[in-house]
């Protein structure tokens, strides 16, 4: 495999280094160090809303509880610096009129203050919809679900401003494993109307959002779906890719050409549901993830180090793409979702080989920390990875970001 370049990944800025009396920092060693990256490193956060938000009863957590999950979220932080939160409207507000603002919103602050970009996951979706909508006409339904979005957008603004809009329409309006209001109102209207009327909603609540649209069909039909959505003008930012890999790690040939198919729009790609398994593999011939329900799913010694090599070489290809801005690994720890052995740290909180392997590349080769000087009068030339860096010098600290709009740029000591 040829050597990856991540030169896209950085940028330079000539910085002017001044004194807390005014004066330039002249001929001075500084010490610099990334505090957080550009590109967005994901997990999923959804324990964040029990932590900080107590329980869906509106008990508070138990203290032992909410210890154990702070633990397990300041670990995740380590190395992660974008979080999805739930949003299912099926346990968002399984009673009308009564959502689960207060929970969600207590996370989702904990997590900014922290310095965490966020995510919502998803504002429209045939799958965990709420049985009370089923009693409306497929008129109201969508009335009711565009509503929901201007809703919880414009509450969430500000603290949430990245989207899923809406998950998996390929399927959506074909959909029969059960029956759902929100598979009746896509069947009716088709996708790409049914993804214009939601996205236009998103729009409206947050002219400024990063909204996605995320399906885990990646065959030629969600690319079908995508040029529909864009030749109808239909305000698209990100295309979401999901990438659970229950039935063993797609390989580096597969990635290459997923993203080949999909660079052609020219728009951001963000991995969205990424997950790979550290135990043994699920059975080619299960069709529906869902369908493969155990008692027990091991992790095991061997699984773990294949996890490890596996993600870091899928997170080496994506990171080295241009358009891709995001990878979120979807299972923070081990036997959430259908039991599978898919985090990157067990259910002890303890970390696995993936979480110390991924740790060398975010923390180590792709990130920057070094000690340079500043010329005459005051000025250094800074190289490295784009995003949010401190910097210290003679007992003082200042700040600075590299993101490739500042060719020079003055940071005040203090």
């Amino acid at each position: 495999m040829k050597q990856k370049s991540y030169q896209h990944r950085k940028s330079s800025s000539t910085l002017k280094i001044i004194c807390p009396d005014g004066s330039p920092c002249a001929n001075q060693a500084i010490d610099i160090e990334q505090t957080k990256h550009e590109f967005l490193f994901g997990i999923g956060g959804f324990d964040t809303v029990e932590m900080a938000g107590g329980m869906p009863d509106g008990q508070p957590t138990e203290s032992g509880r909410r210890a154990f999950l702070e633990e397990r979220m300041e670990r995740l932080m380590e190395i992660h610096n974008f979080f999805t939160l739930p949003f299912y409207l099926g346990r968002y507000e399984p009673e009308e009129g009564k959502p689960d603002h207060r929970r969600v919103m207590a996370g989702a602050k904990w997590l900014q203050e922290r310095g965490v970009t966020l995510k919502g996951h998803p504002l429209c979706w045939h799958t965990v919809w709420p049985t009370w909508l089923m009693k409306y006409s497929n008129q109201d339904i969508l009335k009711k679900a565009l509503e929901r979005i201007d809703r919880d957008v414009i509450e969430y603004k500000g603290v949430i401003d990245i989207w899923d809009v809406i998950n998996e329409v390929v399927i959506m309006p074909i959909f029969d494993k059960y029956d759902n209001a929100i598979t009746r109102v896509c069947k009716e209207l088709g996708r790409v109307s049914m993804v214009r009327e939601v996205f236009e909603a998103a729009r409206a609540a947050n002219p400024h959002a990063i909204l996605l649209l995320n399906d885990f069909d990646i065959s030629t039909k969600f690319e079908i779906l995508i040029d529909g959505c864009l030749e109808a003008g239909i305000p698209i930012d990100v295309i979401g890719i999901q990438s659970h890999q229950h039935q063993g790690y797609w390989g580096a040939d597969k990635v290459v050409e997923v993203l080949e198919r999909y660079e052609h729009f020219g728009l951001p790609i963000h991995f969205t549901e990424n997950t790979i398994i550290s135990g043994d593999i699920m059975p080619p011939h299960i069709v529906d993830l869902n369908d493969w329900q155990v008692n027990e799913w091991l992790s095991t010694p061997e699984g773990e180090e294949r996890q490890a090599r596996e993600m870091v070489e899928m997170y080496e290809l994506l990171f080295a793409h241009p358009l891709v801005e995001a990878i979120t690994h979807w299972s923070p720890v081990d036997g959430l979702w259908l039991n599978a052995p898919a985090g990157v740290l067990r259910a002890d909180n303890s970390v696995k080989p993936v979480f110390e392997e991924l740790t060398k590349k975010i923390k180590g080769e792709w990130w920057t920390k070094e000690t340079l000087t500043t010329d005459a009068n005051g000025e250094v030339t800074v190289c490295g990875f784009r995003g949010d860096y401190k910097l210290k010098c003679c007992d003082n600290s200042g700040a600075f970001a590299l993101d490739g709009k500042n060719d020079s740029q003055s940071v005040y000591l203090g």
